[in-house]
């Protein structure tokens, strides 16, 4: 019931109690966001909920909220929780978990966030004391299921949050189990940034006729600059590291996050980096959970320039501060660009996203801007002399805040003696030289002197598909010197049935083994998922699959089978960790 004093669109107003309000208030919260709105009184009402939202739409508190004012008073039991949440990643775990408990202190709301890497044991301890909900990726959860150190008979609500990422990473299997052990009649909410059959599908099985929400991140309005600028270069491969150095040195990004596909490239780049001179910290899923928590702290201390990541490894985080986002390469999803770049331009910020592409890679570039509707603007490489033109832009600009500040009298007869000696312009120029020198960076220190521009196309060429071409020899401009590939894969069969006839590309192949099968529900688009995702290899460059009963085999460029094989020998195929090899038969 509201009050003059309360506006329509206040918490008050959906129906929540007085504590949690009080909460809300207390915490600075003055009015719902778009999806709190909608979802919090169709989840007081009890109804399921079927919700289409970003990160940073505010979904946490959509259904948390309702869930604590459901959980509220409610008797504690030994290892029988009245919520649970199901999430991706161990990061996103604890930010929940801490918004939970940040919204139910005043009604002594318990919530354990368990995850793999933390002590089993405390979690164990945690759980036998009683707690309200639990905050659980997939896999741990699983194995207190298993142990029967988690009861989910009393459950009254189950969240699954980011449904789209925990499928992406393998979990369905382990979704599925969770689910047939929760009661049949509970309260179910499901919240994914993207709606694909196979969550309508799970969507269709779990939840009883859910209310449906669909909500977008807040666009600018007209009129208004966007908070989030956009910038591609091309680039060649071998010169990416020396690009992204010069970039950033014509950027000063306050802090960065790089997005790699693949952990040897963000190891390898993260060292690059350092070298050239930025504290860079490294980020991906072979880091135990005591270091991602001490790079994280590094990094939201401000005491790292560069968070150097891979999208796993990356996915959960919630960083206000992210000035800039750089895609070291273009992501083979639109979905997975507009996820990346959402993490700059927060809170009112301005933010910049720059995505390097390598000659061949434009059609990726294309397919984002054509799927997305969104402008980004295809520029060459800043040059040495851009730099050094900055640069003195900016000590000018230093100099003359100096001269506004004033308190300048202690240094005026160092000046006058100076000047009894040369020339007050020289001493001058001497004392803004040695403050240029002193405050940045040589450029030489960090930007190589070569020459890293490539011929860009005209934008209209770019957009509508058709590449400008050079005017020597008639090749597309694109297409770099190591690009010798000529068209998509063979025409393989495998599993996948007939497809047109392609041309046969000039790139030789190379056969990996893997070792999941039919036998455990494997289906080539399983595969080409799972490689397109962790190293961004597109769907079109994979070539045959044959999936046996206990293997699978399948065909991909040989320049790249290692990096494959190390991306999926790290990842999960439906709901296993593999062994993955190059196939030893002729």
């Amino acid at each position: 019931m509201t009050t003059d004093a309360t506006p329509p669109n206040a918490f008050s107003a959906l129906g929540l109690s007085p504590q949690l309000v009080s909460a809300l208030v207390g915490l600075g919260y003055e009015e719902p966001t778009p999806i709190q709105r909608e979802a919090i009184p169709a989840l007081l009402a009890g109804r399921d909920l079927l919700g289409q939202a970003a990160t940073g739409t505010g979904k946490t508190a959509a259904f948390a909220l309702p869930m604590l004012q459901r959980v509220a008073g409610v008797e504690l039991k030994p290892n029988r929780p009245l919520a649970l949440v199901l999430v991706p990643t161990r990061e996103l775990a604890m930010q929940v978990a801490e918004a939970v408990h940040k919204y139910g202190k005043e009604q002594r709301v318990y919530v354990l966030p368990i995850y793999g890497g933390q002590s089993f044991g405390l979690q164990l301890r945690a759980l036998e004391r009683g707690v309200s909900v639990v905050v659980a990726t997939p896999g741990r959860a699983l194995d207190h299921l298993e142990r029967g150190t988690l009861v989910l008979e009393d459950l009254k609500m189950v969240v699954l949050d980011e449904a789209d990422e925990m499928l992406d990473m393998g979990f369905a299997e382990d979704l599925e189990a969770i689910l047939d052990r929760t009661p049949k009649v509970k309260q179910t909410a499901l919240f994914s940034a993207t709606l694909p059959p196979r969550i309508l599908d799970i969507a269709e099985r779990g939840l009883n006729d859910p209310a449906r929400i669909s909500i977008e991140r807040e666009r600018p309005a007209d009129g208004e600059m966007p908070r989030v600028r956009q910038v591609a270069y091309v680039v060649r491969r071998p010169q990416k590291a020396a690009a992204l150095a010069r970039v950033l040195d014509i950027e000063t990004p306050t802090s960065a996050i790089v997005f790699c596909r693949t952990r040897n490239e963000v190891d390898e780049l993260t060292e690059a980096m350092n070298a050239h001179g930025y504290r860079a910290e490294a980020l991906h899923g072979g880091f135990s959970q005591d270091q991602r928590d001490r790079v994280m702290k590094r990094f939201r201390g401000e005491k790292a320039d560069l968070l150097i990541a891979t999208d796993v490894a990356a996915r959960g985080l919630d960083i206000e501060h992210v000035s800039h986002v750089v895609n070291f390469d273009v992501p083979s999803e639109p979905e997975a660009y507009v996820h990346r770049i959402g993490r700059t331009g927060r809170a009112g910020r301005d933010g910049v996203a720059i995505t390097f592409v390598e000659p061949r890679e434009h059609r990726l570039l294309r397919n984002i801007q054509r799927a997305t509707g969104l402008n980004i603007n295809v520029e060459t490489i800043p040059t040495v002399e851009d730099l050094r033109r900055q640069r003195l832009a900016m000590t000018r600009a230093n100099v003359r805040e100096a001269l506004v500040a004033g308190e300048l009298e202690s240094f005026r007869a160092l000046v006058e003696e100076l000047s009894t000696e040369s020339d007050p312009l020289d001493v001058a120029a001497a004392a803004v030289k040695l403050f240029h020198e002193a405050s940045r960076r040589e450029v030489s220190a960090r930007a190589a002197e070569e020459d890293l521009t490539v011929e860009l196309p005209q934008q209209r060429d770019f957009r509508e598909g058709r590449p400008g071409r050079e005017q020597r020899g008639g090749r597309d401009d694109f297409r770099g010197p190591r690009d010798d590939h000529r068209g998509p894969p063979p025409d393989f069969q495998g599993d996948r049935g007939p497809r047109r006839p392609q041309r046969r590309p000039q790139w030789d192949t190379a056969r990996l083994f893997v070792g999941v099968g039919r036998m455990d529900g494997l289906r080539p688009g399983d595969l080409v998922g799972a490689i397109a995702n962790e190293t961004g290899l597109p769907g079109h460059a994979i070539g045959g699959i044959e999936i046996a009963d206990r293997f699978a085999l399948v065909e991909v460029p040989a320049e790249v089978a290692e990096t494959i094989i190390d991306a999926l020998r790290n990842t999960k195929l439906r709901g296993r960790r593999a062994n993955v090899r190059f196939d030893r038969a002729p």
